[in-house]
Protein backbone atom coordinates (compact mmCIF):
# COMPACT_ATOMS: atom_id res chain seq x y z
CA UNK A 1 0.00 0.00 0.00
CA UNK A 2 1.37 3.60 -0.69
CA UNK A 3 0.82 6.58 1.49
CA UNK A 4 1.67 10.10 0.12
CA UNK A 5 3.45 12.44 2.95
CA UNK A 6 5.17 15.96 3.84
CA UNK A 7 6.64 16.83 6.39
CA UNK A 8 10.52 18.01 7.21
CA UNK A 9 13.79 16.18 7.57
CA UNK A 10 16.43 16.67 9.92
CA UNK A 11 17.59 19.65 8.40
CA UNK A 12 14.59 21.91 8.40
CA UNK A 13 13.61 21.86 5.01
CA UNK A 14 10.23 20.63 3.52
CA UNK A 15 10.27 17.13 1.95
CA UNK A 16 7.25 15.17 0.80
CA UNK A 17 7.12 11.84 -1.53
CA UNK A 18 5.04 8.52 -1.53
CA UNK A 19 6.61 5.58 1.28
CA UNK A 20 5.17 2.08 1.03
CA UNK A 21 3.40 0.41 4.09
CA UNK A 22 0.95 -1.95 5.72
CA UNK A 23 -0.81 1.13 7.55
CA UNK A 24 -0.34 4.43 8.04
CA UNK A 25 1.12 3.71 11.52
CA UNK A 26 3.97 1.87 9.83
CA UNK A 27 4.69 4.19 7.29
CA UNK A 28 5.09 6.85 9.57
CA UNK A 29 7.14 5.03 11.72
CA UNK A 30 9.59 4.00 8.59
CA UNK A 31 9.79 7.85 7.48
CA UNK A 32 10.33 8.80 11.44
CA UNK A 33 13.56 6.50 11.49
CA UNK A 34 14.48 7.48 8.52
CA UNK A 35 14.97 11.12 10.20
CA UNK A 36 11.03 12.56 8.48
CA UNK A 37 9.26 14.38 10.79
CA UNK A 38 5.60 13.72 8.91
CA UNK A 39 3.24 16.66 8.85
CA UNK A 40 0.57 14.75 6.87
CA UNK A 41 0.31 11.44 5.16
CA UNK A 42 -2.24 9.81 3.34
CA UNK A 43 -3.36 7.18 1.55
CA UNK A 44 -2.60 6.72 -2.33
CA UNK A 45 0.23 8.42 -4.26
CA UNK A 46 -1.26 11.90 -4.50
CA UNK A 47 -4.61 10.93 -3.14
CA UNK A 48 -6.20 13.51 -0.24
CA UNK A 49 -9.23 11.94 -0.11
CA UNK A 50 -8.74 9.82 3.15
CA UNK A 51 -8.27 10.73 6.31
CA UNK A 52 -4.96 11.23 7.07
CA UNK A 53 -4.03 10.35 10.82
CA UNK A 54 -1.63 13.51 10.75
CA UNK A 55 -2.93 15.71 8.81
CA UNK A 56 -3.27 19.17 10.50
CA UNK A 57 -6.21 21.39 10.12
CA UNK A 58 -6.05 24.82 8.51
CA UNK A 59 -8.28 26.46 10.62
CA UNK A 60 -7.20 24.88 14.47
CA UNK A 61 -6.12 28.20 16.42
CA UNK A 62 -2.88 28.05 18.36
CA UNK A 63 -2.39 28.11 22.12
CA UNK A 64 -0.71 30.44 24.03
CA UNK A 65 2.98 30.37 25.61
CA UNK A 66 1.10 30.38 29.01
CA UNK A 67 -0.90 27.63 27.87
CA UNK A 68 1.84 25.61 26.89
CA UNK A 69 4.34 26.27 29.27
CA UNK A 70 1.16 25.12 32.43
CA UNK A 71 0.39 22.12 30.32
CA UNK A 72 5.09 21.03 30.47
CA UNK A 73 4.83 21.93 34.01
CA UNK A 74 1.38 20.02 35.21
CA UNK A 75 2.94 17.40 33.19
CA UNK A 76 6.35 17.06 34.39
CA UNK A 77 4.91 16.74 37.89
CA UNK A 78 2.77 14.24 36.95
CA UNK A 79 5.63 12.25 35.17
CA UNK A 80 8.16 12.50 38.20
CA UNK A 81 5.26 11.32 40.71
CA UNK A 82 5.51 7.61 38.23
CA UNK A 83 2.25 8.27 36.96
CA UNK A 84 2.05 6.61 33.22
CA UNK A 85 2.12 9.31 30.68
CA UNK A 86 -1.82 8.29 29.35
CA UNK A 87 -3.04 8.83 32.44
CA UNK A 88 -1.00 11.90 33.01
CA UNK A 89 -2.45 13.66 29.58
CA UNK A 90 -5.84 12.12 30.94
CA UNK A 91 -5.85 14.17 33.75
CA UNK A 92 -5.16 17.27 31.95
CA UNK A 93 -7.70 16.80 30.16
CA UNK A 94 -10.40 16.43 32.49
CA UNK A 95 -9.09 19.58 33.99
CA UNK A 96 -8.69 21.75 30.86
CA UNK A 97 -10.10 25.34 31.45
CA UNK A 98 -11.65 25.47 27.90
CA UNK A 99 -12.91 23.27 24.95
CA UNK A 100 -10.29 24.20 22.38
CA UNK A 101 -7.35 23.14 25.14
CA UNK A 102 -9.47 20.16 25.92
CA UNK A 103 -9.70 19.01 22.15
CA UNK A 104 -5.92 19.26 22.12
CA UNK A 105 -4.81 17.12 25.07
CA UNK A 106 -7.31 14.68 24.45
CA UNK A 107 -6.10 14.21 20.98
CA UNK A 108 -2.78 13.53 22.13
CA UNK A 109 -4.57 10.77 24.50
CA UNK A 110 -6.47 9.42 21.66
CA UNK A 111 -2.72 8.84 19.99
CA UNK A 112 -1.29 7.20 22.85
CA UNK A 113 -4.65 5.17 23.27
CA UNK A 114 -3.04 4.00 19.75
CA UNK A 115 0.14 2.85 20.87
CA UNK A 116 1.75 5.85 19.33
CA UNK A 117 4.98 7.33 21.44
CA UNK A 118 4.32 10.42 23.57
CA UNK A 119 6.82 12.84 20.87
CA UNK A 120 4.71 11.21 18.02
CA UNK A 121 1.20 12.18 19.54
CA UNK A 122 2.32 15.49 20.11
CA UNK A 123 3.90 15.56 16.75
CA UNK A 124 0.31 14.82 15.37
CA UNK A 125 -0.74 18.91 16.41
CA UNK A 126 2.00 20.95 15.08
CA UNK A 127 0.20 24.10 15.08
CA UNK A 128 0.50 23.64 19.17
CA UNK A 129 3.82 21.85 19.71
CA UNK A 130 6.12 22.77 17.29
CA UNK A 131 9.24 20.77 16.33
CA UNK A 132 11.62 22.07 18.69
CA UNK A 133 8.71 20.85 21.21
CA UNK A 134 8.68 17.40 19.88
CA UNK A 135 12.15 17.05 19.52
CA UNK A 136 12.98 17.90 23.37
CA UNK A 137 10.15 15.19 24.36
CA UNK A 138 11.57 12.80 21.57
CA UNK A 139 15.33 13.18 23.66
CA UNK A 140 13.49 13.08 26.62
CA UNK A 141 11.91 9.73 26.16
CA UNK A 142 14.66 8.06 24.26
CA UNK A 143 16.94 9.14 27.27
CA UNK A 144 14.42 8.17 30.17
CA UNK A 145 14.29 11.82 31.89
CA UNK A 146 10.82 12.95 30.15
CA UNK A 147 9.77 14.83 33.54
CA UNK A 148 13.29 16.90 33.65
CA UNK A 149 12.98 17.46 29.72
CA UNK A 150 9.46 19.00 30.15
CA UNK A 151 10.67 21.12 32.95
CA UNK A 152 13.31 22.62 30.55
CA UNK A 153 10.38 22.73 28.22
CA UNK A 154 8.18 25.11 30.67
CA UNK A 155 10.94 26.87 31.70
CA UNK A 156 11.62 28.10 27.70
CA UNK A 157 8.05 28.61 26.86
CA UNK A 158 8.04 31.19 29.77
CA UNK A 159 11.19 32.71 29.51
CA UNK A 160 9.72 33.32 26.00
CA UNK A 161 6.30 34.74 27.01
CA UNK A 162 8.02 36.30 30.05
CA UNK A 163 9.92 38.47 27.24
CA UNK A 164 7.10 38.95 24.42
CA UNK A 165 4.31 39.99 27.62
CA UNK A 166 7.46 42.44 28.85
CA UNK A 167 7.06 44.15 25.65
CA UNK A 168 3.72 44.86 25.16
CA UNK A 169 3.48 45.95 28.36
CA UNK A 170 6.19 48.55 28.22
CA UNK A 171 4.64 49.79 24.30
CA UNK A 172 0.68 49.90 25.73
CA UNK A 173 0.86 52.90 27.31
CA UNK A 174 2.20 54.87 24.54
CA UNK A 175 -0.20 53.50 21.88
CA UNK A 176 -3.07 54.78 24.36
CA UNK A 177 -1.37 58.03 25.03
CA UNK A 178 -1.05 58.37 21.39
CA UNK A 179 -4.86 56.70 20.52
CA UNK A 180 -6.06 59.66 22.91
CA UNK A 181 -4.47 62.90 21.69
CA UNK A 182 -5.83 61.52 17.84
CA UNK A 183 -9.07 61.27 19.14
CA UNK A 184 -8.87 65.17 20.70
CA UNK A 185 -7.37 66.24 17.02
CA UNK A 186 -10.77 64.72 15.65
CA UNK A 187 -13.09 65.72 18.11
CA UNK A 188 -11.81 69.44 18.01
CA UNK A 189 -11.36 69.46 13.70
CA UNK A 190 -15.05 67.57 13.68
CA UNK A 191 -16.97 69.34 16.32
CA UNK A 192 -15.18 72.20 17.63
CA UNK A 193 -13.95 73.83 14.50
CA UNK A 194 -17.18 73.52 12.86
CA UNK A 195 -18.63 75.70 15.21
CA UNK A 196 -15.98 78.06 14.64
CA UNK A 197 -16.70 78.50 11.44
CA UNK A 198 -20.39 80.33 11.51
CA UNK A 199 -18.33 82.70 13.48
CA UNK A 200 -14.84 82.79 10.71
CA UNK A 201 -17.95 84.08 7.92
CA UNK A 202 -19.01 86.76 9.99
CA UNK A 203 -16.07 88.08 10.44
CA UNK A 204 -14.60 90.73 7.40
CA UNK A 205 -11.64 90.37 7.70
CA UNK A 206 -9.48 86.89 6.24
CA UNK A 207 -8.45 84.91 7.61
CA UNK A 208 -4.89 83.09 8.88
CA UNK A 209 -3.36 80.68 6.46
CA UNK A 210 -3.38 77.88 9.04
CA UNK A 211 -6.87 78.68 9.93
CA UNK A 212 -8.00 78.31 6.20
CA UNK A 213 -5.91 75.12 6.17
CA UNK A 214 -7.75 73.61 9.13
CA UNK A 215 -11.34 74.88 8.22
CA UNK A 216 -10.52 72.59 4.90
CA UNK A 217 -9.64 69.50 6.76
CA UNK A 218 -12.37 70.19 9.15
CA UNK A 219 -15.23 70.46 5.84
CA UNK A 220 -13.10 67.59 4.28
CA UNK A 221 -13.74 65.25 6.94
CA UNK A 222 -17.36 65.92 8.07
CA UNK A 223 -18.40 65.69 4.31
CA UNK A 224 -16.57 62.56 2.90
CA UNK A 225 -16.23 60.63 6.43
CA UNK A 226 -18.43 57.99 4.62
CA UNK A 227 -15.54 57.83 2.25
CA UNK A 228 -12.84 58.16 4.24
CA UNK A 229 -13.65 55.48 7.08
CA UNK A 230 -13.79 53.03 4.75
CA UNK A 231 -10.67 53.96 3.12
CA UNK A 232 -8.80 53.51 6.29
CA UNK A 233 -10.75 50.31 6.87
CA UNK A 234 -9.17 48.85 3.20
CA UNK A 235 -5.44 50.72 3.68
CA UNK A 236 -5.01 49.44 7.02
CA UNK A 237 -5.91 45.82 6.19
CA UNK A 238 -4.20 45.87 2.51
CA UNK A 239 -0.92 47.12 4.84
CA UNK A 240 -1.98 44.37 7.70
CA UNK A 241 -2.10 41.79 4.45
CA UNK A 242 1.27 42.92 2.59
CA UNK A 243 3.10 42.64 5.75
CA UNK A 244 2.32 39.05 6.32
CA UNK A 245 3.58 38.13 2.96
CA UNK A 246 7.39 37.30 2.67
CA UNK A 247 8.03 40.28 0.51
CA UNK A 248 6.17 42.51 3.16
CA UNK A 249 7.70 41.06 6.28
CA UNK A 250 11.36 41.48 4.40
CA UNK A 251 11.06 44.62 3.33
CA UNK A 252 9.78 45.95 7.44
CA UNK A 253 12.56 43.64 8.73
CA UNK A 254 14.69 46.00 6.89
CA UNK A 255 13.46 49.03 7.66
CA UNK A 256 13.35 47.88 10.98
CA UNK A 257 17.28 46.70 11.07
CA UNK A 258 18.25 50.07 9.74
CA UNK A 259 16.21 52.23 12.28
CA UNK A 260 18.42 53.75 15.15
CA UNK A 261 18.25 52.28 18.21
CA UNK A 262 15.84 50.01 16.72
CA UNK A 263 18.04 47.61 14.86
CA UNK A 264 19.84 47.47 18.07
CA UNK A 265 16.93 45.74 19.93
CA UNK A 266 15.84 43.87 17.15
CA UNK A 267 19.28 42.17 17.08
CA UNK A 268 19.76 41.68 20.34
CA UNK A 269 15.64 39.86 20.67
CA UNK A 270 16.68 37.95 17.88
CA UNK A 271 20.24 36.62 19.06
CA UNK A 272 18.49 35.90 22.39
CA UNK A 273 15.96 33.77 20.93
CA UNK A 274 18.69 31.77 18.72
CA UNK A 275 21.01 31.51 21.60
CA UNK A 276 18.38 30.11 24.17
CA UNK A 277 16.98 27.59 21.76
CA UNK A 278 20.03 26.25 20.60
CA UNK A 279 21.53 26.33 23.75
CA UNK A 280 18.28 24.04 25.39
CA UNK A 281 18.38 21.60 22.21
CA UNK A 282 21.92 20.90 22.43
CA UNK A 283 22.05 20.57 26.31
CA UNK A 284 19.15 18.00 25.58
CA UNK A 285 22.25 15.92 23.44
CA UNK A 286 19.95 17.03 20.40
CA UNK A 287 22.98 16.69 17.32
CA UNK A 288 23.59 20.22 16.02
CA UNK A 289 22.95 20.18 12.43
CA UNK A 290 19.72 18.95 13.41
CA UNK A 291 19.66 21.37 16.39
CA UNK A 292 20.65 24.34 13.63
CA UNK A 293 17.48 23.13 11.32
CA UNK A 294 15.34 23.47 14.11
CA UNK A 295 16.34 26.53 15.58
CA UNK A 296 15.51 27.81 12.26
CA UNK A 297 12.24 26.67 12.07
CA UNK A 298 11.39 28.32 15.01
CA UNK A 299 12.46 31.85 14.34
CA UNK A 300 10.51 34.04 12.23
CA UNK A 301 13.02 36.79 10.82
CA UNK A 302 14.66 36.07 7.73
CA UNK A 303 17.68 37.42 8.03
CA UNK A 304 18.34 35.05 11.10
CA UNK A 305 17.54 32.05 8.88
CA UNK A 306 19.06 32.50 6.33
CA UNK A 307 22.48 33.35 9.02
CA UNK A 308 21.05 29.47 10.58
CA UNK A 309 21.10 28.32 7.18
CA UNK A 310 24.31 29.51 6.58
CA UNK A 311 25.86 28.02 9.87
CA UNK A 312 23.88 24.73 8.97
CA UNK A 313 26.06 24.11 5.43
CA UNK A 314 28.90 25.48 7.00
CA UNK A 315 28.70 22.66 9.62
CA UNK A 316 28.05 20.26 7.33
CA UNK A 317 31.45 20.97 5.60
CA UNK A 318 33.07 20.81 9.41
CA UNK A 319 33.46 24.12 10.00
CA UNK A 320 32.58 25.44 13.80
CA UNK A 321 29.25 27.12 14.18
CA UNK A 322 30.31 30.07 15.69
CA UNK A 323 32.35 31.23 12.64
CA UNK A 324 29.13 32.02 10.75
CA UNK A 325 27.73 33.97 13.75
CA UNK A 326 30.60 35.90 13.73
CA UNK A 327 30.82 37.10 10.31
CA UNK A 328 27.15 37.94 10.33
CA UNK A 329 26.41 41.63 10.97
CA UNK A 330 23.17 40.11 12.36
CA UNK A 331 24.79 38.29 15.44
CA UNK A 332 25.71 40.43 18.43
CA UNK A 333 29.60 40.26 17.64
CA UNK A 334 30.29 39.74 21.57
CA UNK A 335 28.06 36.44 21.96
CA UNK A 336 29.18 35.18 18.88
CA UNK A 337 32.79 35.36 20.49
CA UNK A 338 31.52 33.95 23.58
CA UNK A 339 29.90 30.85 21.79
CA UNK A 340 33.27 30.76 19.76
CA UNK A 341 34.52 30.05 23.27
CA UNK A 342 32.27 27.67 24.52
CA UNK A 343 32.94 25.70 21.69
CA UNK A 344 36.38 25.54 22.95
CA UNK A 345 36.19 24.55 26.21
CA UNK A 346 33.34 22.30 25.27
CA UNK A 347 30.12 23.65 27.20
CA UNK A 348 28.97 25.21 24.05
CA UNK A 349 24.86 24.81 25.33
CA UNK A 350 26.07 26.69 28.66
CA UNK A 351 27.19 29.75 27.52
CA UNK A 352 24.10 29.90 24.61
CA UNK A 353 21.58 29.94 27.69
CA UNK A 354 23.73 32.19 29.76
CA UNK A 355 23.82 34.62 26.69
CA UNK A 356 20.22 34.26 26.15
CA UNK A 357 19.60 35.14 29.93
CA UNK A 358 21.87 38.28 29.89
CA UNK A 359 20.29 39.69 26.81
CA UNK A 360 16.72 38.81 27.75
CA UNK A 361 17.44 41.03 30.90
CA UNK A 362 19.34 43.49 28.73
CA UNK A 363 16.71 43.65 25.99
CA UNK A 364 13.49 44.17 29.05
CA UNK A 365 15.61 46.79 30.38
CA UNK A 366 16.03 48.65 27.26
CA UNK A 367 11.97 48.55 26.27
CA UNK A 368 10.92 49.93 29.17
CA UNK A 369 13.68 52.73 28.73
CA UNK A 370 12.63 53.40 25.40
CA UNK A 371 8.83 53.19 26.18
CA UNK A 372 10.08 56.28 29.15
CA UNK A 373 11.43 58.47 26.09
CA UNK A 374 8.83 57.63 24.15
CA UNK A 375 5.52 59.00 26.19
CA UNK A 376 6.84 62.50 26.99
CA UNK A 377 8.03 62.62 23.35
CA UNK A 378 4.53 61.80 22.24
CA UNK A 379 3.30 63.87 24.64
CA UNK A 380 5.20 67.13 23.38
CA UNK A 381 4.37 66.45 19.74
CA UNK A 382 0.72 65.34 19.82
CA UNK A 383 0.37 68.15 22.34
CA UNK A 384 1.80 70.60 19.92
CA UNK A 385 -0.55 69.65 17.35
CA UNK A 386 -3.61 70.35 19.45
CA UNK A 387 -2.15 73.60 20.68
CA UNK A 388 -1.65 74.70 16.88
CA UNK A 389 -5.02 73.41 16.46
CA UNK A 390 -6.59 75.66 19.57
CA UNK A 391 -4.18 78.73 18.39
CA UNK A 392 -5.26 78.44 14.69
CA UNK A 393 -9.16 78.42 16.19
CA UNK A 394 -8.84 81.65 18.06
CA UNK A 395 -6.13 83.64 16.12
CA UNK A 396 -9.35 85.18 13.83
CA UNK A 397 -10.42 86.27 17.15
CA UNK A 398 -7.43 87.67 18.83
CA UNK A 399 -6.74 89.78 15.20
CA UNK A 400 -10.64 90.82 15.01
CA UNK A 401 -9.95 92.59 19.16
CA UNK A 402 -6.48 93.77 18.38
CA UNK A 403 -8.31 95.31 15.16
CA UNK A 404 -11.17 96.95 16.99
CA UNK A 405 -8.99 98.09 19.52
CA UNK A 406 -6.68 100.38 17.04
CA UNK A 407 -9.66 101.16 15.74
CA UNK A 408 -10.01 105.45 16.42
Amino acid sequence: MKFSYSGYDKAGKTVSGVCEGTCIEEATEQLRRQGTFVVSIAEGKGDKASAPKRQTKARRKKASPKQIAQFSRELAVLVSTGTPIADAIESLEKQAENDQWRDVVGSVRRHLEDGDAFSEALESRPEIFDAVFVSLVAAGESSGQLDKMLNRLAMLTRRQAHVRSSVIAAMMYPLLLTMVCLAVLVLMLGVVLPRFSGLFETLDTPLPASTQVLVAISELMIGYWWLALPALLVAGWTAAWWLRTPPGKRTLERALLRAPKVGDIVRSFGTARVARILGTLLDAKVPMIEAIGLTRRSVSHHGFKELLDRAERGVTKGDPVSTAFIESDLFIASSAQAVRNGEQTGRMSEVLVHIADYLDEENESTVKALSSLLEPLIMVVLGGLVAFVAVSMFLPLFDLTASAGGAP
